[in-house]
């Protein structure tokens, strides 16, 4: 897949004309009074007027913008780019940017320290509608018979094994431990660092109503309580349940026609690891061991260990993670390798070929549960090996190309894991791992909206990898240099883009953001679900070269599309408009962040 930096402009505003239209992209959900707040104006015609900040409740002007010309290059069919900068602008209110005479103006935003607070929240909702085995979106029990075992070392093939639960990856019906793992580890995480960042409005179930737990920790325990399952015993771990045989069309959960040789609505397979290539029928994958998908599941039992038997006193469920965690990190010892996603009539599948981030993740975390010694030397070596790993950064920084969740997850949690147990010179190993890969990629990044990251499929994963990468740099070293940057990949995801757009579902509630989703919940029910984090923006290559894409109605950013980079607010689009439960979760730590910090 060819990899492109160039960005094009696409939808108008909804106050905007034709011709020589003037239009901002702003950040719609807000911004912190300290915050960089940074928008990006352009034209077909040169911008002669005064921009201004318009108080929105008294009209007035309050303050005027200086405008900087934006000349390295033109993107898409715009031929002027500006900047603003109102950084040092920190009242309280709900503003938008306005020109002087003509009427163009941004959306409204608003500036506040509580902007963020419990926004991560709202990411739950989307995961909790994803949810398998019970769904407290549809309030229904569905794929009650996942599922048929193949690939076992010690369980005979066609054998049923307890894999209910879960979640739904995405648009579809598919359940990854490859993506389940790092949601389930993430979340984790994100708790331990910002845990005033989270409510309780659900129960375990995902239903209204308190139940003295933080809501992301029902969520995290919903995948940990997966993860139980598909560790049946010392030898086995299940690391996909149903294929690309789901791929037939919009259905409910609990009525899924799909038919895996027992009919519809009913078995479902289940693969366990082996390390070896998979594939039932006319594709097979390249694995070559299980440490990937072994290594993540035990760095999310190893974090519930602390956080059930530290924080919530219950000794019973922190005992059981932490022997899950141990036994989970010995398979990924003596499997060494990647596990890959198994299709069965399609080509498409998650690639991944990396793994010794993996096991640095979950090393120093079993290090921190039991102070074993061998886990920290473990720890040191995974980490320089992760080092020399491929990484879509240093992909990115070459122009080489990137195949679809080839370099997964998208940022390397263990470096930041490992960080604090160690002394004053591997610290600076590890910071600078992480320094080096940002800098590659602001260097990397030449568009008006300091994009550092390549447009491949579920592009706006990688957004949230860069951030969370950053922050965990920030949070390791007090180093804010690269917070500027860091700030344009956030609001790029939230309107600071060319189609003036969030890339997540519902919200901000009165802004502009994905309605016609590639999800079945949407297409049949007509429902939005809050929260969801969608694919984003990928290159036109991409775009065409896909299988069964075909717009639902006409392009609204038609006008503004060309043929470098496409997104589009259809559901016919899998590829830039389907939500996905990997990416929306791992956006919860940046939302998290943003609550917590001053």
């Amino acid at each position: 897949m060819a990899i492109l930096v160039l960005l094009i402009s696409t939808q108008v505003n909804s106050n905007a004309r034709q011709g020589d239209s003037i239009y901002f992209r702003i950040n719609q959900v807000g911004y912190k009074p300290l915050d960089v707040k940074k928008a990006i104006i352009f034209s077909n015609s040169e911008l002669n007027e005064k921009i201004f900040i318009a108080d929105v409740n008294s009209g007035e002007q309050v303050e005027e913008l200086t405008k900087v010309v934006l000349k390295d290059e033109v993107w898409g069919n715009f031929q002027y780019y500006y900047e603003v900068d109102f950084s040092n602008f920190e009242s309280r209110g709900t503003f938008q940017l306005e020109s002087e005479s003509s009427g163009y103006h941004s959306s409204q935003f608003n500036i506040s320290a509580t902007i963020y607070q419990f926004q991560a929240d709202r990411l739950l909702e989307f995961m909790q509608q994803q949810r398998c085995g019970y769904n407290p979106f549809f309030e229904v029990h569905c794929h009650q018979k996942d599922g048929v075992v193949f690939y076992g070392e010690v369980t005979p093939d066609s054998s049923f094994v307890d894999a209910t639960g879960g979640w739904h990856d995405a648009g579809d019906m598919l359940k990854y431990l490859i993506t389940s793992s790092y949601a389930t580890a993430h979340m984790l995480m994100s708790f331990e660092l910002y845990p005033d960042a989270f409510s309780d409005k659900v129960d375990a179930f995902g239903r209204s109503g308190s139940n003295g737990l933080p809501d992301i920790l029902d969520e995290a325990k919903w995948g940990l309580d997966w993860i139980l399952k598909l560790h049946p015993n010392s030898k086995e771990l299940i690391h996909q349940v149903a294929d690309d045989r789901d791929h037939i069309g919009y259905k409910f959960p609990d009525k899924d026609p799909a038919d895996y040789g027992w009919g519809g609505n009913n078995y479902r397979v289940a693969y366990f690891a082996d390390g070896y290539p998979q594939g039932l029928h006319l594709y097979k994958s390249s694995s070559t061991g299980i440490s990937n998908i072994a290594g993540r599941s035990a760095a999310a039992m190893a974090l519930a260990y602390r956080i059930w038997k530290n924080i919530l006193k219950d000794e019973i469920y922190a005992a059981q993670c932490l022997a899950a965690a141990k036994s989970l990190y010995h398979l990924g010892k003596v499997n060494e390798g990647y596990q890959q996603g198994n299709s069965f009539g399609a080509p498409y599948r998650y690639n991944e070929k990396t793994w010794a981030d993996d096991m640095e993740w979950a090393a120093p975390e079993l290090y921190k549960a039991t102070k074993e010694i061998k886990y920290l030397k473990e720890a040191k070596t995974y980490a320089r090996m992760a080092a020399e790993e491929d990484s879509w950064i240093k992909r990115f920084a070459n122009g080489e190309d990137i195949e679809h969740y080839e370099l997964y997850p998208y940022v390397n949690m263990g470096h930041f894991s490992l960080f604090h147990e160690v002394d004053e010179e591997f610290k600076d190993e590890l910071a600078g791992y992480y320094e080096a890969e940002i800098r590659k990629a602001v260097e990397s990044a030449h568009s008006p909206y300091d994009v550092g990251y390549p447009f491949i499929w579920c592009s706006n994963n990688l957004a949230t990898g860069l951030i969370t990468q950053i922050i965990l740099y920030e949070e390791m070293t007090g180093d804010k240099k690269y917070n500027d940057f860091m700030v344009k990949q956030r609001d790029w995801l939230l309107g600071r883009n060319p189609w003036g757009t969030s890339m997540f579902t519902g919200f901000p509630e009165n802004g502009d953001y994905p309605v016609d989703v590639h999800t079945s919940t949407w297409m049949l029910t007509g429902r939005e679900v809050v929260g969801g984090l969608v694919d984003g923006p990928v290159h036109a290559d991409i775009y065409n070269s896909l299988i069964g894409i075909q717009l639902s109605e006409q392009d609204e950013y038609d006008n503004f599309q060309n043929s470098q980079v496409v997104y589009h607010d259809d559901s016919g689009d899998y590829s830039t408009n389907e939500p996905t439960m990997d990416g929306t979760a791992g956006a919860i730590l940046m939302f998290a962040k943003w609550a917590s910090s001053n």
